[in-house]
């Protein structure tokens, strides 16, 4: 079985496009390499395109006999898409919305969606369930929840099978060190942190202190990608089973907050993380945490590599490796 894997030079798509090897199936890549790397692709072709070029994807469906899609394509940062929206608006909505079209063209019907927890914005309970209201506070999460919608109404007038994964905090690297983590600008903590330990990065910056947590640091769900990529191959197989179509969150429902992360690092490394207090950014809540029931209800998955120790040791580890 052939599976499109779109943005699978990315972090999250290539460790997915790994999984799918492992599940014994056949992933194709595609990505136009903008912010992906070559190398990230092991597992299967790479076809360098985007995703919205019509033209291009109707002969990547036909010439690879592709059954199913799992859609990571997407820009990801949240300051940015506060800064141009239209950027993502344009790459991460419209562009799916031609693959999505493409895919009715082509005869595909099955798509697993990577969406995230900005989908809800503020939360207004923690744990956050399927359920919460969904009021994205920036672009980003905006432009993702634009798809969701745009799946529902392919499932309801052409018979799309689908599921949104809203992920809350991917992180980690790939156990065998084949792959990992390589963003430019890096943004997510737990790289950060371990860059500061190694003395390859500035001073980690912690932003704000004074939250209504325990040690006053901001708390957030921490999934190690590997389990992330696992629950792609269990969600393709439910949507293959023939059940219904549904968002599910894809998360551990514990919390670690910015000095747990930080004092990990250290414990890990035996390094000292330089780091500052400043601070808070805008927008960001005092805590995001998943209710993460369904995912273990409906795929019948719960994470097993996603122990705060082992997503920051497999971290430490690749990013020793260069």
């Amino acid at each position: 079985m052939a599976v499109l894997v779109t943005g699978g030079a990315g972090y999250i798509g290539s460790h997915t496009a790994k999984a799918v090897s492992q599940a014994g199936m056949q992933p194709v890549v595609v990505d136009n390499l903008e912010r992906g790397h070559r190398e990230a692709v092991k597992w299967g072709p790479l076809v360098i395109a985007d995703v919205g070029d019509r033209s291009a994807m109707e002969k990547v469906f036909r010439e690879h006999s592709i059954e199913a899609v799992l859609h990571f394509a997407a820009f990801a940062y949240v300051g940015e898409s506060m800064q141009s929206p239209v950027l993502y608006f344009r790459n991460n909505t419209a562009q799916t919305l031609n693959l999505l079209d493409t895919m009715r063209t082509c005869g595909v019907k099955t798509i697993v969606f990577s969406s995230t927890c900005a989908t809800y914005g503020n939360p207004i309970k923690v744990p956050i369930s399927e359920d919460h209201p969904q009021h994205p506070v920036n672009p980003y999460g905006e432009s993702k929840l634009m798809v969701e919608r745009l799946l529902h109404w392919f499932g309801v007038v052409h018979g799309f099978r689908c599921i949104p994964l809203r992920y809350f905090n991917a992180a980690g690297a790939d156990p065998d060190g084949q792959i990992g983590e390589d963003h430019d600008p890096e943004t997510h903590l737990i790289p950060l942190a371990v860059a500061a330990a190694m003395g390859k990065g500035h001073t980690l910056e912690i932003y704000g202190t004074d939250y209504d947590t325990p040690d006053g640091t901001a708390i957030r769900d921490y999934l190690h990608v590997t389990d992330l990529a696992d629950a792609h191959v269990a969600a393709l197989r439910y949507l293959q089973a023939g059940n219904e179509n549904t968002a599910i969150n894809l998360g551990t429902g514990l919390g670690y907050s910015v000095r747990e992360v930080i004092a990990m690092v250290e414990k890990v490394s035996g390094c000292k993380v330089p780091a500052r207090e400043v601070g808070r950014r805008t927008g960001d809540p005092p805590a995001l945490v998943a209710d993460a029931g369904k995912s273990a209800q409906r795929l019948g998955w719960r994470p097993q590599h996603s122990s705060l120790e082992e997503i920051v040791r497999t971290a430490w580890n690749w990013r020793n490796r260069g």
